[in-house]
């Protein structure tokens, strides 16, 4: 990326490069060429992304080659309209009038003029005026702008019109991931403005980046950069920590071993060092009740065990959700991955357990952080069911590139085993109108619509059939992710889903899908009405896994709640789950708002008779049904079934 870690300057003028030594450019090349091109074609442009991306200093090594001033200015708000603008100097003003000579520009006419130029007594050519925060500014502020970036001019009262030079060019910068003291920015001004997201950087960009700037090599920083990443894909966190984090904890940790006289960090070092380095740069999710400290110890535990003595090699990054190193560290041989946490996080699983409990793993991921997909079809053709646990298993593993491109894999494999489910769900049907549709000609409607006089020929729309219509349901799937489900039960209950989501984007029925995980508590991986890519939706569900109790009764309230707000005739839940609820109330008296409940029961090793059981109580006290489904080919007819 492009990394600067000086001070920011808050408001005002300042000189676009003054004597600022260059910064080492590691990546962001596309974003520099469309940010370069935006800008030399006139375009205005608002650049997006989480703070130390490197927005800010893409700016200055753009500016820097093109040889323009940048006037710098802070959004926040109080940046009115007139400091924005500029304003006439009141003691002037008084002692020779509402001269020209007396207005004081501020940062936007000192863009737009061209300060340099300005001074030297050339026509003014313009500047970059670079706004931070964008979203920060109040919006009669913004509304100043959107004449200028139109017109390239500005009605001052007093003064008259100024208008900017051929360089003149606004760049807007803005956290989208902040909600603290943020407004959204008006169709208006974004309708005006190119737009350019940065993100975070890949692992290896983000190791050279904390180098180069602490100057700091080897462990520390590997440690220091796994660790900060992880920070940003941790499950209870809403904003993990930027880049600056890292750099921070490499100089702090490095610091304070030399101060304590360590040869080389110790673990408790580093905790010390993450508090100070980390703990402020993390922002929890809203509705979790925990400290950033207590993010950073399971985090810690997870990267640098107590019992290894030093801090582990960075393994390459695959993005995975908890960003943590991909082998064992040293010393830890023979570690069991179940070693409880101060704080317990989901649970992985390592290499050695993976190999023991499927055949196929050595085959399909021969070496560390490998996934071979063309093996792994291989697999699913011969034993569906062994090949689809294994996945499941997979997207658990502990090794953080494996993870991850199993999670990709099982978007595509469990959409395909979907897809072999009911072909539309039909519902309860009955004859309505329709317009524009097939069917009989409802005459009386019709001419209704169709005014006394009018000569032209009447348009398809404007002619109202009846014809069979399916009624409106609305669905809640809610899918079991406690501790029970693993291995094939996981991938049962992957293809069940795949398939339910399938037949609300194809079927007659409008079926309109949430989609809720429970355990312990419970999540939502979508929302009535709120549609996600099912690849997506299926990757995130399969590599879930939830800890201790089971509270049935939370997840079927979560989903009455969501289908409360749904406009349909019938409200259904299906249940992926084995029904055996450890905490929480009876999940009998959870059934209110649900006008169906269907239970698919996920029985991967045979009969479960209590399971069966179980679910069969509930499914008849929902007015639904309740399936077993042993293999993936009783996934299909259990959907037909429970759908149609």
């Amino acid at each position: 990326m492009l990394h600067d870690v000086s001070p920011a300057v808050s408001s005002g003028l300042s000189p676009a490069l003054g004597n600022r030594t260059p910064v080492p450019i590691v990546g962001l090349r596309r974003e520099r060429e469309v940010l370069t091109v935006a800008l030399a074609t006139g375009r205005h442009v608002v650049i997006e992304g989480p703070p130390g991306t490197g927005k800010s200093t893409l700016l200055r090594a753009i500016a820097r080659d093109a040889g323009q001033d940048v006037v710098f200015v802070e959004g926040n708000a109080e940046l009115t309209p007139a400091r924005l603008i500029g304003a006439f100097d009141p003691s002037q003003v008084l002692a020779e009038g509402y001269l020209p000579a007396s207005f004081v520009d501020g940062p936007l006419l000192t863009a737009m003029r061209g300060s340099a130029d300005a001074l030297s007594g050339k026509p003014p050519s313009g500047g970059l005026l670079y706004l931070e925060e964008l979203n920060r500014v109040p919006e009669e502020t913004l509304n100043v702008l959107i004449t200028v970036l139109t017109e390239g001019e500005i009605a001052v009262p007093r003064l008259g019109t100024v208008r900017a030079g051929s360089k003149f060019r606004l760049i807007a910068a803005m956290n989208p991931f902040d909600a603290i003291g943020t407004a959204r920015v008006s169709q208006a001004i974004a309708d005006r403005m190119c737009r350019i997201v940065l993100g975070y950087q890949d692992e290896a960009a983000e190791r050279a980046i904390t180098g180069s700037v602490s100057g700091v090599q080897g462990p520390v920083t590997d440690l220091a950069v796994a660790l900060t990443r992880a920070t940003r894909e941790h499950r209870d966190v809403r904003m993990g920590s930027s880049v600056r984090g890292a750099i921070d904890l490499s100089l702090v940790l490095t610091g304070l071993g030399e101060l304590r006289g360590e040869r080389a960090p110790a673990r408790e070092t580093a905790r010390d060092a993450a508090y100070a380095a980390l703990s402020g740069r993390i922002r929890i999710a809203d509705g979790v009740d925990r400290t950033p400290e207590s993010v950073i110890d399971e985090l810690l535990d997870r990267l640098w065990p107590e019992d290894a003595p030093q801090p582990p090699d960075a393994e390459p990054d695959s993005g995975g959700d908890q960003g943590k190193a991909d082998g064992p560290p040293p010393g830890a041989a023979g570690r069991s991955p179940e070693r409880p946490h101060r704080n317990r996080g989901e649970r992985t699983l390592g290499r050695g357990e993976l190999g023991a409990r499927h055949e196929q793993f050595q085959d399909i991921s021969p070496e560390l952080g490998e996934l071979d997909a063309e093996a792994f079809d291989q697999a699913l053709a011969a034993d569906p069911e062994a090949a689809a646990g294994l996945l499941a298993d997979l997207a658990v593993a502990t090794d953080a590139q494996l993870r991850a491109a199993a999670r990709r894999l099982a978007g595509r494999v469990f959409i395909q085993l979907g897809r072999v489910g009911p072909a539309k769900a039909r519902g309860t049907r009955r004859m309505g109108p329709a317009r524009g549709g097939e069917g009989d000609l409802d005459l009386d409607r019709t001419l209704e619509r169709w005014q006394p006089g009018i000569t032209r020929r009447p348009a398809p729309e404007d002619l109202i059939t009846r014809t069979w219509t399916a009624h409106r349901r609305a669905i809640c799937l809610v899918v079991d992710i406690s501790g029970s489900m693993q291995g094939l039960a996981v991938a049962l209950a992957a293809a069940a889903a795949a398939g339910v989501v399938l037949a609300g984007e194809t079927g007659g029925a409008k079926l309109e899908p949430g989609v809720l995980a429970f355990s312990a508590g419970v999540r939502t991986l979508q929302r009535q009405g709120v549609r996600r890519p099912p690849e997506e939706l299926i990757s995130e569900l399969v590599g879930l896994r939830g800890h201790g109790t089971t509270d049935l009764a939370a997840g079927l309230r979560e989903a009455s709640a969501q289908l409360a707000g749904a406009v349909a005739e019938e409200r259904m839940v299906v249940l992926l789950s084995d029904c055996l609820h450890t905490a929480g109330d009876d999940p009998l008296t959870a059934l209110g708002g649900i006008d169906r409940l269907h239970v698919l029961v996920p029985l991967p090793g045979g009969d479960a008779a209590d399971a069966e059981a179980a679910a069969a109580a509930l499914a008849a006290r929902g007015g639904g049904i309740s399936q077993p489904v042993r293999r993936l080919a009783d996934v299909a007819p259990a959907l037909t079934r429970i759908l149609s």
